[in-house]
């Protein structure tokens, strides 16, 4: 899929620079021979930078938007070394940037389009259960068990269980899922890889099992497996710790800040810019929303609601309205439901699209909230939530979110369980919190957004 995009990406821009002319008039125009070799010389020397680069190395199920910040970032290098070495002295100082941008814009747009090609195409099938990863589970019996059970939650991770090896703590252990695979000894690993082809193998061992895990790792030696650990305690707070040394004594820092200050500071610019343009630019959309909301429905156009916000500081969250007034004075709060009767038509169209979210625009101008973060909750539901769920008051330690990486990984509350989901993927965010993220998950509440498919 590069070769082929590379070599229609040197194509078009031979063709827009010595055909169309659309770049600079040519001095010279190559024979159609020569152009042909250097366009599948140029093709190879792309291959092997990529290759170089490390773009062929298994990236299995990985993120197509990953994907696509490594590729502006090896062909931006490899576009350097090229024009530097080959054909800038060819060009006048007037001509040389346009053509180095347009060379450049060619070779990310078609090789973007065929490796984002590729991995839907994987994903897809990924998740029709073709090509899986066949996994082995090495832990204690009961983890065994709930790992089993967690990974066939997720089946984009890829992961077909084929095997485990089961550690009993005692000898009255509880019954496994029906489908769960048959445990065995720590001694057979070696065996029940190569025999069951296994090319991921999962540890889930606490912070006592050092021998446990020392015999495991000595036992996959030299197997082509990758080791994979299953959080433990210490490795839940692995990306919220850092190591310090105070004169000479090694102490850990539990929970530093999550991002650099100078990531901070382009964070909430990004914040105050994005949204001022987002508020100003789409008025007119805004106020037709407000009447439509004001004509269909009895009751405010602005729904106003107490939430949880960064170290626990209450503040007030503005959205459209999209539920009928007063529509919890017979329930108390309760969580919204997926064909929930109290939204009024106009309202459950704004939830799909998530144009109910705009007016939280105005708390991110505040400083209230972020564009990205976890999402704020009823002080109702964080004081049940917070004894229920170990770790649940850590989502308060950065500014909460217009979406977040919970929201694009999972949908809308309706249970306990969808909680502590969420809050897996809060604590996720928060331990590798960076633009990049941030930048990931807009583009993807952006695509749920045009798809309709919010809730």
């Amino acid at each position: 899929m590069d070769a082929l995009a590379t070599l229609i990406a040197n194509r078009l821009w031979y063709l827009a620079r010595f055909e169309w002319e659309w770049l600079a008039e040519p001095v010279l125009v190559p024979d159609p021979t020569v152009t042909n070799l250097m366009i599948v010389l140029l093709t190879g020397f792309w291959l092997v930078v990529f290759m170089f680069f490390g773009l062929y190395r298994e990236r299995y199920a990985s993120s197509r938007f990953d994907e696509l910040v490594t590729v502006v970032k090896v062909v931006t290098v490899g576009i350097l070394v090229l024009f530097l070495l080959l054909f800038v002295e060819n060009l006048d100082p007037h001509s040389a940037r346009s053509n180095i941008l347009a060379y450049w814009a060619a070779i990310i747009l078609f090789v973007a389009l065929g490796r984002v090609l590729v991995r839907s195409v994987q994903k897809r099938l990924i998740l029709k259960g073709k090509g899986l990863h066949r996994a082995l589970i090495v832990g204690w019996s009961d983890v065994v068990d709930s790992l089993y059970e967690e990974v066939a939650r997720y089946p984009e991770a890829g992961l077909s269980i084929v095997g485990a090896v089961r550690l009993q703590r005692n000898e009255l252990e509880g019954a496994s899922p029906p489908e769960a695979p048959v445990g065995h000894r720590v001694s057979d690993l070696p065996r029940l890889i190569d025999d069951l082809d296994v090319q991921d193998v999962l540890i889930a061992l606490g912070p006592d099992d050092a021998d446990q895990l020392m015999e495991v790792l000595r036992l996959t030696d030299g197997k082509p497996v990758t080791l994979k650990l299953v959080p433990d305690f210490y490795s839940i707070i692995g990306g919220m710790a850092r190591t310090e040394h105070m004169y000479g004594l090694p102490l850990i820092e539990v929970m530093p800040e999550p991002m650099q200050a100078w990531e901070q500071s382009l964070k909430r610019l990004m914040d105050f810019v994005v949204s001022l343009v987002v508020l100003v630019a789409g008025l007119p959309v805004w106020i037709l929303i407000g009447l439509v909301i004001k004509l269909t429905s009895p009751g405010p156009v602005i729904y106003r609601q107490r939430r949880i916000g960064q170290k626990g500081k209450e503040f007030t969250m503005y959205k459209f309205r999209t539920m009928d007034e007063d529509a919890e004075a017979h329930t108390g709060p309760v969580w919204a439901t997926e064909d929930d009767p109290r939204y009024t038509s106009v309202g459950r169209w704004l939830r799909k699209t998530r144009l109910d979210e705009v007016p939280q625009f105005v708390n991110v101008l505040l400083g209230s909230m972020s564009l990205v973060g976890p999402r704020p909750e009823r002080p109702y539901f964080v004081e049940k939530l917070a004894k229920q769920i170990p770790l649940y008051s850590r989502r308060h330690r950065v500014k909460p979110g217009i979406t977040g990486w919970a929201q694009v990984k999972w949908k809308y509350d309706s249970s306990l369980e969808d909680v502590q989901q969420k809050v897996k993927y809060d604590l996720f965010y928060i331990e590798n919190m960076s633009l990049r993220r941030d930048l990931q998950i807009l583009f993807r509440t952006l695509h749920t957004a045009l798809k309709g498919s919010g809730r």
